[in-house]
């Protein structure tokens, strides 16, 4: 080492202090969020402008000696420091001690000044490339935790810890959720998916099961308009519409909307059921809501469909009126002929459409479309089945009249 540079390192390690104070004094008059960390934080961040300015010094002594690595210049902060200011905050400081170790040194030493630029740049570099590796890290571990919160979800096998692994997802959805099932190849674009449920105005967390791909939804706060459809929020199948082109050919079902992603596995299990049977159908939509495979799935013995044929169907009719329970028995069985129905009932044709709108109005269906009476008629085999087999006796006939 020659004498000028002897002399220099003393110099520097002379005026190490010095810098450290200076570069803390313009820390604090040049960056507002430094001013507003709390005391614990803005120390561990002035020990790494001061960890960053020893390590120049022991760089410039000797560059070919074992080289510093980044780990060098933030191991001295505690790790909830990388979580608490960003890259560009960190790339803000870097550039604050350049400056200042700059400033003073730049009149002094052309090749002082030269080595300090140097390695400022490897320190950017190296910051960034720590930051780099806590994302990966970070990501594994959430990629991981997805994984399990979706499965739990699946199975059903929810417990106390789940609303926390939710949080820790940082979940946006607000509200209702639902489950969406469909088919993919092995390699699926997930950034793509979460950037079409963005745009969808969609929270979603992705599981992928060798080829089942499961997307689970909720709606973002405040939700996304349809800016065709009157400016209406996007429902769940509207949002499953746009996500359609993430999943292979093959069967696509939504499972109905539940209270919130914790009770999510009911719309899973609904989903799932429907996956199994939706090639049944052979004009379905895709996507296609579970609770329109509820005859296919209640064939297939599922019965949370048998349950829900009962529950949104079979019981409402039968609580409101018995009257429209046996109007809608009749309409079914004599093929929806709305003359033969009336005939029957010794009833006019108005009166038994007016008991058919009645019957739409109370549990959301109508019998006069194909696929929708295949639904009631199978709620009404279904309810009566659990009524141990016996139909609810018919209302007295009534006189003919409008």
């Amino acid at each position: 080492m020659d004498r000028t540079k002897s002399q220099e390192l003393a110099w520097l390690r002379t005026i190490t202090g010095e810098l450290s104070t200076r570069t803390i004094t313009r820390l604090d008059e040049t960056l507002p969020w430094y001013g507003n960390m709390p005391p614990s934080r803005r120390s561990a961040v002035g020990l790494v402008a001061q960890t960053g300015i020893s390590s120049f010094i022991q760089w410039y002594e000797d560059p070919t000696s074992t080289p510093w690595i980044a780990s060098d210049v933030f191991s001295a902060a505690p790790r909830e420091l990388l979580r608490s200011i960003s890259l560009q905050e960190t790339l803000q400081l870097i550039r604050v001690v350049v400056s200042v170790v700059e400033d003073r040194v730049a009149p002094r030493s052309e090749p002082l000044r030269e080595a300090v630029l140097h390695y400022s740049r490897d320190v950017a570099f190296a910051a960034a490339d720590v930051y780099a590796r806590a994302a990966e890290a970070r990501g594994l571990w959430d990629a991981r935790l997805e994984a399990l919160v979706v499965d739990s979800i699946l199975t059903g096998e929810s417990d106390d810890e789940l609303p926390s692994r939710i949080a820790a997802l940082g979940w946006h959805g607000d509200g209702e959720a639902a489950v969406l099932v469909g088919t993919a190849e092995r390699f699926v674009d997930v950034d793509q998916l979460r950037r079409s449920a963005r745009h969808a105005g969609a929270d979603v967390l992705i599981g992928l099961q060798g080829t089942r791909l499961v997307l689970v939804l909720g709606r973002l706060e405040p939700p996304a308009k349809d800016q065709v459809n009157g400016g209406e929020p996007l429902s769940f199948i509207d949002i499953a519409h746009r996500l359609a082109d993430g999943f292979s050919e093959g069967p696509l079902v939504l499972g109905p909307a539940v209270a919130n992603l914790v009770d999510a596995s009911r719309s899973a299990r609904a989903a799932l059921a429907g996956v199994a049977v939706a090639r049944s159908w052979r004009h379905a939509p895709r996507p296609v809501a579970a609770d329109d495979l509820l005859p296919e799935r209640a064939l297939a013995g599922d019965g949370l469909a048998r349950r829900t044929l009962i529950e949104q169907i079979y019981e409402p009719l039968a609580a409101h009126s018995g009257e429209l329970l046996e109007t809608l028995w009749c309409y079914l069985d004599n093929g929806r002929s709305l003359e033969a129905t009336a005939r029957e009932l010794f009833v006019h044709p108005n009166t038994v459409r007016y008991r058919l709108k009645k019957v739409s109005d109370v549990i959301g269906w109508n019998a006069t479309g194909a696929r929708e009476a295949l639904i009631l008629q199978s709620a009404l085999i279904a309810g009566s089945i659990a009524q141990n087999g016996r139909r609810s006796p018919a209302p007295k006939r009534e006189s003919n009249r409008g």
